[in-house]
């Protein structure tokens, strides 16, 4: 395994913790490994393989599947209804939710604030009853998509995010959902 670049296990960390590798990330070292994984794919890929990981690229982006049993596919698909809500919430929010698009948490907030559907779903989108005030929710929210990788933090003090290309992982998966109706037309 002399081809693989000495990253592989820094790779290999971020990737394994579920977290994507993308080529806008505000973090340098992210955007490093990206542009090493563009670089060495076909030995990585091969790498990852034989210890059970499939290394698969996205628009931008990079990400490990695997066979999962049946148990970890119902979790899975739990996660996908999730990212639904969250699609459809920031959406709402702004219909050019997308990668690239930067947003304040305030901006946020105020929406919530004037906008009855927005605060709606973002109280569906609660698991724990109503007890968290509308911040608190929003908070939640944003860390949950930072932590999916879906979003950063572009500035700390201005509560300042950022889209990243990893959106295009849960957009592309909302698409190839492909619900039939059970009426007869």
């Amino acid at each position: 395994m002399k081809d693989l670049p000495k990253q592989t296990g820094l790779i290999f960390d971020t990737l394994s913790k579920g977290r994507f590798i993308c080529a806008d990330s505000n973090e340098l070292d992210m955007r490093e490994m990206h542009g090493v994984i563009e670089t060495h794919s076909d030995p990585l890929s091969d790498f990852f393989e034989q210890i059970g990981f499939r290394l698969e690229q996205g628009d931008g982006y990079f990400y490990f599947s695997r066979e999962e049993e049946k148990g970890n596919i119902e979790r899975k698909i739990s996660v996908a209804f999730k990212w639904i809500d969250m699609l459809d919430f920031f959406t709402t929010f702004n219909n050019s939710f997308a990668p690239g698009f930067r947003f304040y948490t305030t901006q946020l907030q105020e929406q919530v604030r004037v906008n009855g559907l927005l605060r709606t779903r973002l109280q569906d989108m609660q698991s724990k009853g109503g007890d968290a005030s509308g911040r608190e929710q929003i908070d939640a929210l944003l860390k949950s998509m930072e932590r999916e990788g879906f979003i950063e933090k572009v500035d700390e003090f201005d509560q300042a995010w950022k889209v990243t290309a990893a959106l295009h992982y849960a957009q592309q998966l909302v698409l190839a959902l492909d619900i039939q109706d059970d009426e007869p037309e």
